[in-house]
């Protein structure tokens, strides 16, 4: 499915006529050429314990956790802020972090981020209303993203630049090397194992040598040039397939938006449609962590690649069209937003799925129903409905097939497609990040391969820095530990 040509129609004189009848831009013929580099010699830029390439929210609670424990780390970012899509994606309606029961299952370096936030920079329930099933308080927060299943959940919006700022003080905190404005290009591969990587910036060519490499890429980049399989087996017309760049207006009036929804069902439902009539693709506004803001999410496009290059460019470009759409009809006609301005277009493309590497283990559709708890788990994930429990997340998920040395965690975790719609969230991507960093820093400090391992030095190093996993996981953890004092 591609857009539609008709959202041409809103953007005259932009500049932006440049699809087909199909909706798409004209694809290129690549030449069939190739170009020989000499062979050169590369500068290593610095000899770290712990690599971690990409400073999303797998990132930075890797590099964060690796650091806790001693181990020299050292993050290589390619924009100029940390977390990754739930900054710079404006993905800042932060999906659940408590089960069912109210329980914060997705904690440690989550919750710390959550609590050291300023007040005014979080919009969510109180912790008193976690879990509750009360239908006002339920319809309530329904409309502002943190209720479920007539449930309410922990699941906050949060002002991106409060969180581009915490996460760059933890970086001096922690005395990490970050590295900004640097993009990694190619493992650093001997025999079967990742030795560090070369990464490209204003400065030309450098190498990174480490004991422990963590891909937090989101799209499996370095894992995948080093000729780790992954899989991509996602049905192409689906919302967790799709792609698209986020947007948020200011000066709007989101209490009275909401009003207007909850009390006029019928004139929502009308304005909708109308709106889907002009743009094809029409979304309404999630609220912000002011009510003065208003977030869209999307429109999301789908059957687009993110590791396509031309595709990427087309999806930013037709959300940019979109995002004018948008301003135009709300400011027109919608409730609230009559003296609407487009206040920042995401400067990160909002990517859903790319590739999922393989590992020792993954996380299934056919878990859900079993509950299954793995003996080697490193985070709980919610569930995505009331009828199953918790989802136990393996440490052997992030140990790519076949190389040594390497971790993977973030967005591409290893799953199936059914198990990835959430566990590529925000939350999730804190709590694999965090564990991928707990291991590489007791790896590199062992002298040993993060496969070789002792799952259970893991499991309590979680525990002091305040991850949840399930009661029995703890609890053997916990055991083994007194056993071996």
């Amino acid at each position: 499915m591609a857009a539609d040509k008709t959202i041409n129609s809103v953007s005259e004189g932009m500049g932006l006529e440049i699809f087909g009848d199909n909706g798409r831009r004209p694809s290129r013929v690549r030449p069939r050429l190739t170009h020989r580099e000499a062979a050169r010699e590369t500068p290593v830029f610095v000899e770290t314990d712990v690599l971690v390439i990409g400073g999303g929210p797998s990132g930075t609670s890797a590099a964060v956790a690796a650091a806790r424990l001693g181990a020299d780390v050292t993050l290589v970012e390619r924009y100029n802020h940390l977390g990754g899509l739930s900054t710079g994606g404006l993905v800042i309606w932060i999906d659940r972090m408590t089960d069912w029961s109210g329980t914060q299952v997705i904690a440690g370096f989550a919750r710390e981020l959550l609590d050291r936030l300023p007040k005014d920079a979080v919009m969510g329930p109180p912790r008193v209303d976690w879990g509750s099933r009360d239908a006002a308080t339920a319809e309530y927060w329904s409309y502002r993203s943190a209720a479920f299943q007539d449930i309410v959940t922990w699941s906050p919006t949060i002002d991106p630049e409060a969180l581009k700022t915490l996460s760059m003080q933890l970086m001096v905190e922690s005395k990490i090397r970050l590295t900004l404005h640097a993009w990694a290009v190619q493992p650093i591969v001997e025999g079967n194992v990742m030795k560090g990587a070369i990464f490209e910036s204003k400065e030309g060519r450098h190498a990174i040598l480490a004991k422990v490499v963590i891909d937090t890429t989101g799209d499996a980049d370095l894992l995948t040039r080093a000729g780790v399989p992954s899989h991509s087996d996602i049905d192409s017309t689906d919302i967790h397939h799709c792609i698209n760049t986020a947007f948020m207006l200011g000066g709007v009036d989101m209490e009275r938006w909401t009003e207007f929804r909850r009390t006029n069902k019928t004139g929502f439902a009308d304005f909708m449609k109308r709106g889907r009539d002009k743009l094809k693709y029409f979304e309404k506004p999630f609220f912000s962590w002011r009510p003065d803001i208003g977030l869209f999410m999307g429109p999301r496009l789908s059957g687009y690649s993110a590791v396509n290059v031309e595709d990427l460019t087309e999806v930013e470009i037709i959300s940019r069209q979109l995002t004018v759409g948008h301003l135009e009809i709300y400011r027109a006609e919608a409730p609230g937003f009559e003296k609407a301005y487009l206040l920042l277009g995401a400067p990160q493309i909002g990517v859903r799925h790319s590739r999922r590497f393989a590992a020792e283990r993954m996380v299934t559709r056919g878990q859900w129903d079993e509950a299954k708890i793995w003996d080697d788990e490193i985070g709980v994930s919610t569930s995505l409905a009331p009828k199953w429990k918790n989802i136990s997340v393996p440490y052997g998920s992030l140990l790519p097939i076949g190389l040594e040395d390497a971790i993977g965690a973030g967005r591409h975790l290893a799953c199936d497609a059914s198990s990835h719609t959430f566990l590529r969230e925000i939350p999730q991507c804190w709590m694999t990040g965090q564990a991928a960093g707990v291991a590489g820093a007791l790896a590199a400090a062992a002298g040993i391969s993060p496969r070789k391992l002792d799952v259970r030095l893991i499991q309590r190093e979680l525990l002091k820095q305040g991850a949840y996993l399930s009661p029995s996981v703890a609890s053997a953890a916990e055991m083994t530990a007194t056993a071996a004092e």
